[in-house]
C-alpha cells in the first residue's frame, strides 16, 4: 500500500451481500465478507450463464414458424397507418422469442477459524487502487491477517491468512449452489465439477415452469461443464474431512482458485473440451498460480492493476489519500467532495476489475458480481441504456483496454442478429433489441406478451455500434477502425436503411416506432407504437454519420456510402413542442408518465454529442426544458443520465444537486424491489454499491462518467476545461483524462478556475489542431505524437514546464 492510495474502510464482518467488498479480474469475481470465525468468499465467473450457443438460433427458428417475418410486418405497419394499436400490437408480440439468458452464481468459499467466535474483529477493508479486500482479528494473543484478490496475471482467485505470534487452525469449504457432479479432495487442494443449466428464466417470468433447467448431457455438441479448483499450501498440517480440507498449526495459509469453463471455450473460440480436461485445466492453473507464492502473486498483481488504474485519478477537494470508513465518511458524511473523489474512483475500479481483455464476456448489470440464481432482470445485458452506460466512463477515465470486451460481445451480436435481420424484417445488416447475453442474444424477448414499449425496439444495435466509434474516436487506432469498427457500424448501417420508409412526403420514417419503456395517451389509453421516436433517428444519423466517416477514414468508396448520403437528408430534424421542449415522438404526444425515468429523446445531447449549447443552442435550451419536466432523482441509472445531461448543458449546479441526492444511502430494504417506475427511489448500498432496488452496478459506472463530464468534455471537437463545475467544488485535480483525437490531459484548478493545465498526444494526427477552451478564452495549439505543452491560467503556453 503506497500512502497516496485510496482505501474503504468497514469496522465489521459483513452481514449481507450487499455490505461485501467486490474484487475481480474480469473473469473471476469475488464478493469478500471478512469476519472472525466463519468468514465467506462468494465467487462468480463471468463465462457462467444458463443457455448454450444454439439457444438464439433455436429460439428464432420458433418465432419464425408462428408466423412472424417480414410479411406481418407489412401487417403492423397497415395496422398502425390505420390507427389500430390493438391490431398492431396483438401482431408484433409474434415477433417475441422468450428471453435471453441469466448469469448465474457459481461458488462459495467458507474460511473458518477455530475459536474465531470469541476473537476481536479489527476492521476491513478495500484498497480501491491496489484492488486487494482485507481484514483482520485478534484471536487471544494471536493476530490474524486475511487478504483477498483476484490476479489477472495468472487468472486466479488469491486468498492469503497470516498469523502473526501463534498458529491457528481452519477449515476450507468449496461448495457452489449449481448441480455438483465431481469432487476431489487432496491435501493439496480441491477440484470442483459442476453442470449449468441450460436455460434460466427471469424472475419476473413466474409462469415459467422450470426457471432452472439441466439437460442430460450435452446439447447440440455443447456440454455445459465448469470446473473449479482450489490449491493451497500452508506450515501447518492439511487433513482431508468430507470431501473439503483441515487446516492445523497454521501461521501461513495460500489459497489460489481457479476456472475452466465449456462457454470460455466458447466465448474465445477454442474446440470444446471434455469433463476430465476442464478439470486437469483448472487444476494445473491453480498450482502454478500457488507455485509462484503469495509474495510474487501480490507483487505482480499490484503492478498489473497500477498499470491500468494508475494513469488517471481525480480529486475533487483536498482528500483523496488515506482510509475512509464507508458510513461514516461516505454515506453519512458531509464532505461531498470527498464523496464525488471516491465515486469517481470507484467506478473505475469496478470497470477494471469486472472487465479486461481476453477474459471474458463485458460487465453486465451486475458487473460480475451475482449471488442470485433467478437475479433481477437476469443480470443480463439491457442495451436500451444499462450496459452502454457500463461503458460511457471507460475511454475518457483512461481504461480503454476495459472497453474491449464490450466488442467481443458485439461481435457476437452481429453473427446472431444478420440472420434476425434478414428473415424477420427481409433486412440487410445485423439488428438487436432490447436484451442480450453472453451467446449474443438478438431477438425480441418478451414470451409473446412482453409490453411493445421496450421489447420490440430494434436500435439496440444501433446504440451499442456507437461505443466502436467511440473507441476510435479517442484512441484513433486505424487498425481497430479497419478490424472492428467498420464491419459494426455498415453492417447496422445496412439494417438501419432497410428498416426506414418513405413517408410519400420525401422524408423517411421508423415504423413501428417506440421511445423505450415510455408510454403516450391516445383518448386517455396508454400507447406504445407510433412512428419516428427522437431516439430512432437520433441514433440513425449517428450511424450514418459514423459509418460515413468511418469509410472515409478508410479511403472505402462503396454503394453503402453512396445510400447514406442520399439517405441523411431525408432524415426528420429534432422537434420542439410548443411547450419548448423536445419533442419524444414525431408528433407532439402526451407522456403517461411525465417524469419517467428513461430520457431516451436527450439521447443527441448525451452521449451521442449532437446537440450543444454552442452548436445547437434552440435544441440546447429545449433539452433543459425537458429535463426540467422530467425532475430529479429516481434510480441510480437514471440519476448519472441525468447528471451527465446537465454536466453536457454546463449546469454544475443541477449536475451537483442530482449527484448528491443519488449519493445517499438507501432509505428502505434493499432486498425488495422498488416498482420499475421509478416511484421509489433508489440510492447507494453499504457496500457502495448502486440500487434501485435491486442493485445494479449500471448507476456506480455512470456516476464515474458524468463526474468526468462535469471536468471534462470533448465531445464537439474541444477540449473543454471544468465545463460543469459546481461553485461548491472550488479546487481539485485530474490527471491523465483522456481526450478524442488522442489526446490526455491534466488540470489542476483553484477557485473554479484553472491553474495548470498539460495536454499530450498520445496518438492521432500531429497536423490536427488542438483547441482547448475554459469559459470565454480558446487556445489552440499543435502537437506532434509523444509530445506535451504546458498552460497556464490564461491558456498561454508556459515556459516552465509543471513538474510531474
Amino acid at each position: 500500500m503506497l500512502p497516496s492510495d485510496l482505501v474503504l474502510t468497514w469496522p465489521a464482518p459483513a452481514a449481507a451481500w450487499t455490505e461485501a467488498a467486490p474484487v475481480g479480474n474480469g473473469r473471476l469475481g469475488a464478493m469478500v465478507f471478512g469476519g472472525t470465525h466463519r468468514a465467506r468468499i462468494q465467487i462468480n465467473d463471468s463465462t457462467v450463464w444458463s443457455g448454450s450457443p444454439g439457444g438464439p438460433a433455436t429460439a428464432l427458428a420458433a418465432v419464425l414458424a408462428g408466423g412472424a417475418g417480414p410479411r406481418r410486418l407489412e401487417e403492423v405497419r397497415a395496422a398502425l397507418r390505420a390507427g389500430d394499436q390493438d391490431r398492431a400490437e396483438t401482431l408484433l408480440m409474434t415477433f417475441e422469442g422468450p428471453y435471453s439468458q441469466e448469469y448465474l452464481p457459481y461458488a462459495d468459499l467458507h474460511l473458518t477459524v477455530a475459536g474465531g467466535e470469541r476473537a476481536a474483529y479489527r476492521g476491513r477493508s478495500l484498497n480501491l487502487d491496489t484492488a486487494v479486500a482485507e481484514d483482520g482479528f485478534d484471536l487471544d494473543a494471536v493476530t490474524v491477517r486475511r487478504r483477498v484478490w483476484a490476479d489477472a496475471v495468472t487468472g486466479a482467485l488469491c486468498t492469503t491468512l497470516d498469523a502473526e505470534c501463534g498458529t491457528v487452525d481452519l477449515s476450507v469449504d468449496l461448495s457452489t449452489p449449481l448441480r455438483e457432479v465431481h469432487r476431489r479432495a487432496t491435501t493439496g487442494g480441491l477440484t470442483l465439477g459442476v453442470e449449468i443449466p441450460v436455460d434460466g428464466a427471469p424472475a419476473h417470468e413466474p409462469q415459467v415452469a422450470e426457471p432452472l433447467r439441466y439437460a442430460a448431457g450435452p446439447v447440440d455438441g455443447y456440454d455445459p461443464f465448469g470446473a473449479l479448483a482450489l490449491a493451497l499450501h500452508t506450515d501447518g498440517e492439511v487433513t482431508v474431512a468430507h470431501g473439503n480440507l483441515l487446516v492445523a498449526g497454521a501461521s501461513h495459509v495460500l489459497i489460489t482458485l481457479t476456472s475452466s469453463t465449456a462457454a470460455a471455450r466458447h466465448w474465445h473460440g477454442e474446440e470444446p473440451a471434455g469433463r476430465a480436461t476442464h478439470l486437469a485445466s483448472a487444476h494445473d492453473t491453480a498450482a502454478r498460480a500457488l507455485a509462484r507464492g503469495a509474495g510474487r502473486l501480490l507483487e505482480n498483481h499490484e503492478s498489473d492493476i497500477r498499470g491500468l488504474l494508475g494513469g488517471t485519478a481525480l480529486r475533487i477537494g483536498p482528500r483523496r489519500r488515506g482510509a475512509h470508513d464507508v458510513a461514516r465518511d461516505i454515506l453519512s458524511g458531509d464532505d461531498e467532495l470527498l464523496t464525488a473523489t471516491v465515486l469517481f474512483q470507484l467506478g473505475r475500479y469496478l470497470l477494471a476489475t469486472a472487465s479486461r481483455p481476453h477474459t471474458g464476456p463485458p460487465a453486465n448489470l451486475q458487473g460480475i458480481w451475482n449471488t442470485d440464481p433467478r437475479p433481477p432482470w437476469s443480470s443480463n445485458y439491457t442495451i436500451n441504456i444499462n450496459t452502454q452506460m457500463n461503458y460511457w466512463g471507460a475511454e475518457a477515465a483512461g481504461l480503454a483496454a476495459c472497453h474491449e470486451p464490450l466488442f467481443d460481445l458485439l461481435d457476437r451480436m452481429a453473427a446472431q442478429g444478420r440472420p434476425v435481420a434478414r428473415q424477420l424484417y427481409g433486412a440487410r445488416g445485423w439488428v438487436a433489441h432490447h436484451n442480450t447475453d453472453m451467446w449474443g442474444w438478438a431477438l425480441p424477448v418478451g414470451m409473446g406478451h412482453g409490453d411493445p414499449s421496450w421489447a420490440l425496439w430494434p436500435m439496440g444495435g444501433a446504440w451499442l455500434a456507437q461505443h466502436a466509434w467511440d473507441h476510435y474516436d479517442f484512441t484513433r487506432d486505424p487498425g481497430f477502425l479497419r478490424e472492428r469498427a467498420w464491419p459494426l457500424l455498415s453492417g447496422c448501417a445496412e439494417f438501419l436503411l432497410d428498416w426506414l420508409l418513405d413517408d410519400g412526403a420525401g422524408c423517411l420514417d421508423t415504423l413501428p416506432s417506440t421511445s423505450p419503456e415510455n408510454l403516450f395517451l391516445v383518448d386517455g389509453a396508454p400507447r406504445s407504437l407510433t412512428r419516428s421516436s427522437a431516439m430512432d433517428l437520433a441514433l440513425i444519423r449517428a450511424t450514418f454519420e459514423r459509418t460515413l466517416a468511418t469509410a472515409e477514414l478508410l479511403g472505402l468508396d462503396t454503394p453503402l456510402s453512396g445510400e447514406i448520403r442520399a439517405a441523411l437528408p431525408r432524415l426528420r430534424p429534432p422537434r420542439i413542442s410548443p411547450e419548448g421542449r423536445l419533442q419524444e415522438w414525431a408528433e407532439d404526444l402526451t407522456e403517461a408518465d411525465p417524469h419517467h425515468r428513461h430520457l431516451s429523446h436527450l439521447i443527441a445531447l448525451h452521449p451521442l454529442g449532437r446537440i450543444d449549447p454552442d452548436t445547437t443552442p434552440e435544441l440546447a435550451d429545449a433539452a433543459r426544458r425537458t429535463l426540467d419536466r422530467r425532475g430529479p432523482g429516481a434510480m441510480g441509472w437514471s440519476w448519472a443520465w441525468k447528471t451527465a445531461l446537465r454536466a453536457r448543458l454546463r449546469d454544475g449546479a443541477a449536475a451537483r444537486s442530482l449527484l448528491l441526492e443519488a449519493s445517499r444511502p438507501l432509505d428502505g430494504d434493499c432486498a425488495v424491489d422498488a416498482p420499475a417506475d421509478g416511484s421509489r427511489w433508489g440510492g447507494l448500498l453499504p457496500n457502495l454499491f448502486s440500487t434501485h432496488p435491486p442493485f445494479q452496478i449500471d448507476g456506480n459506472y455512470g456516476f464515474m462518467a458524468a463526474i468526468t463530464e462535469m471536468v471534462l468534455q470533448s465531445h464537439t471537437g474541444v477540449l473543454h476545461l471544468l465545463p460543469a463545475l459546481p461553485a461548491q467544488w472550488p479546487e481539485g485535480r485530474a490527471t491523465g483524462l483522456r481526450c478524442r483525437g488522442g489526446l490526455a490531459v491534466d488540470v489542476g484548478w483553484a477557485d473554479g478556475v484553472p491553474t495548470t493545465v498539460t495536454v499530450r498526444r498520445l496518438a492521432g494526427d500531429a497536423a490536427e489542431p488542438v483547441r482547448i477552451r475554459h469559459r470565454g478564452r480558446t487556445a489552440e495549439i499543435r502537437l506532434a505524437t509523444g509530445d506535451r505543452i504546458d498552460l497556464d491560467a490564461g491558456l498561454r503556453v508556459r515556459e516552465e514546464p509543471v513538474p510531474c
